[in-house]
């Protein structure tokens, strides 16, 4: 989700600039065999993301070997951010490959021409839900729900019935409750205020934010502050003795809890609202004007190859987009599906997102 931009954010994080993940390609060499031009052809390719990616060495190791090239990964910062870089560079790109837009940015990419239509292989193994972009300008790669999370404690010692809906969050009894990110600056906080607007429409999501604020949500920056320090059903918020037992976080949040817990518990001691919830598709494509187009298309392909897929889930804590890709069991045991998430057309978001963030500033903010 950029995501994610991810829960994982915190325990994964990783430091800005160029990394190479692995190297045993060597670097960049030639290409004996290019035939009749004497250029070298690059054995190097370049994925630039938002700083949320990552991948078991192994993999990609096993990626690099049976491919023949060596991939070298530039985080730069949050989805939005990377993506105002690329269209700063269009046609000039940094890399080969762009992962990270999500359907909130989409349009706004395609709409900047930045990717080279390209079909992936093993896109018929992908959920067609997913394939948002008919020209294949971009692959869709994971998908993740961005949902209230509660604190199943809390609401266990107050008899309370935690909130299921997003109408539920505006009753008298979760007053004061809620902690949410702010949609201008946070992933997760837009994400969430496009769940109002997909369940309410354009007529009705501004009066369901004016019953939340009458109800006392607490509005932060950013989601490290929301779930780490304020929430106080996370390890890091009763540290900081949080005081909020619902948060905007993601539905893999839960199994987050889990897997990092000292000593780990034998149930998530967080729980998933899900009918709160939006949907948050992220893409891969190729970059045009990319220097080693060949091995871009080898890189998208290998995105969606089952081996990836299967790995992801456990390294940036979000869902495959293929048929065949099975969810680790800390997902399946402590995780929760989402039946009917919330959703937006991105063309809707690219033609609404400004002023409708503005709206919701103006409105919950100020």
């Amino acid at each position: 989700m950029s995501t994610t931009k991810k829960i994982a954010g915190a325990a994964l994080a990783a430091a800005l600039g160029v990394t190479t993940l692995s190297a045993c390609g060597g670097g960049d060499a030639k290409d004996k065999t290019a035939g009749a031009s004497d250029a070298p052809k690059s054995k190097t390719v370049t994925l630039v993301s938002h700083d949320s990616f990552n991948v078991t060495e192994a993999v990609l190791k096993e990626f690099e070997q049976q491919s023949g090239y060596t991939v070298k990964v530039l985080k730069s910062g949050d989805a939005g951010a990377a993506l105002n870089q690329e269209i700063l560079t269009k046609g000039s790109p940094r890399g080969d490959v762009f992962f990270g837009v999500d359907n909130t940015l989409l349009s706004r990419a395609l709409d900047n021409g930045i990717f080279t239509p390209y079909e992936a292989k093993g896109l018929g193994g992908v959920k067609p839900e997913y394939v948002l972009d008919k020209e294949h300008r971009v692959t869709p790669v994971d998908s993740g729900d961005i949902c209230v999370n509660y604190d199943k404690a809390y609401f266990a010692d107050k008899k309370i019935a935690p909130p299921q809906t997003l109408d539920d969050l505006v009753k008298p009894e979760y007053k004061n409750l809620l902690v949410v990110e702010n949609a201008a600056t946070s992933s997760p906080g837009l994400g969430f205020m496009l769940a109002s607007v997909g369940k309410y429409g354009e007529e009705g999501w501004k009066d369901y934010w004016s019953k939340l604020k009458a109800n006392g949500v607490e509005v932060v920056d950013g989601w490290e502050q929301a779930y780490n320090e304020r929430f106080s059903g996370s390890a890091g918020g009763k540290k900081a003795k949080g005081d909020r037992p619902l948060v905007v976080s993601y539905a893999s949040s839960p199994p987050v809890e889990v897997l990092y817990g000292e000593p780990q518990p034998a149930e998530a001691p967080t729980g998933v609202s899900t009918g709160t919830c939006f949907r948050q598709i992220e893409f891969a494509g190729l970059l045009k004007g990319a220097k080693n187009e060949e091995g871009g298309k080898a890189l998208v392909d290998f995105l969606i190859s089952k081996k990836f897929q299967e790995d992801m889930p456990l390294q940036m804590f979000v869902n495959p987009v293929t048929k065949d890709a099975a969810l680790p069991e800390l997902f399946t045991k402590h995780g929760v599906v989402v039946e009917k998430p919330e959703n937006v057309a991105p063309e809707t978001i690219a033609k609404n997102r400004e002023q409708w963030v503005k709206a919701w500033t103006a409105l919950v903010v100020k």
